[in-house]
């Protein structure tokens, strides 16, 4: 029996393997999603604190003064201070700060929310970029059953019910797998 000259061809493109060349692109310093949920969370302690905190932290001239604003708001402090001092007066500085207090939580949440790795221009953009795609484009808006019902009506139920008796469908035996 001849031998095969080539006996040991190897695959260029194995399946099986990962790149070990980098992505394009500079490596990201922190992830999105964290940026995000950090975001979230901002949001709703800035919410429960910023009737006590507002007038101090607006008020404010040096970084020395936001961290004494944010011991006003005692119960949250070691979340921002005082390691974001300089961070929230740069924030509270912008041009763009709001003047609403609903904007003005979610713009200090939304820009400090990447904790100095990013600037708070950028942290805005991915917090509203996570947003932006927690709306989904295309959902279902309305589903229907084909029905029998005993009122004599067969075909497509509407709004979970018989659209010429009215009778509803009791959407929990649907759901286990009954009729």
């Amino acid at each position: 029996m001849a031998r095969r000259k080539q006996a040991g061809k190897t695959a260029k493109n194995v399946l099986d393997t990962f790149s070990t060349k980098p992505g394009p692109g500079r490596p990201p310093k922190v992830s999105a999603s964290e940026i995000q949920g950090r975001a979230y969370n901002n949001r709703g302690i800035l919410d429960s604190v910023w009737d006590r905190l507002s007038t101090p932290l607006l008020e404010a001239q040096t970084e020395d003064d936001v961290i004494n604003a944010f011991q006003k708001g005692h119960p949250y402090m070691r979340d921002f201070m005082p390691d974001l001092a300089p961070l929230m007066f740069k924030i509270l500085k912008d041009k763009d700060f709001p003047k609403r207090r609903q904007a003005q939580i979610n713009f200090l949440a939304d820009s400090s929310a990447g904790l100095g790795l990013v600037t708070p221009r950028r942290s805005r953009d991915i917090c509203a970029e996570g947003r932006a795609k927690a709306r989904q484009p295309h959902h279902i808006i309305r589903y229907e059953y084909y029905v029998e019902c005993s009122c004599g009506y067969n075909g497509h139920s509407r709004d979970h019910a018989c659209p010429a008796c009215g009778t509803r469908i009791p959407l929990e035996r649907n759901l286990l797998g009954w009729g």
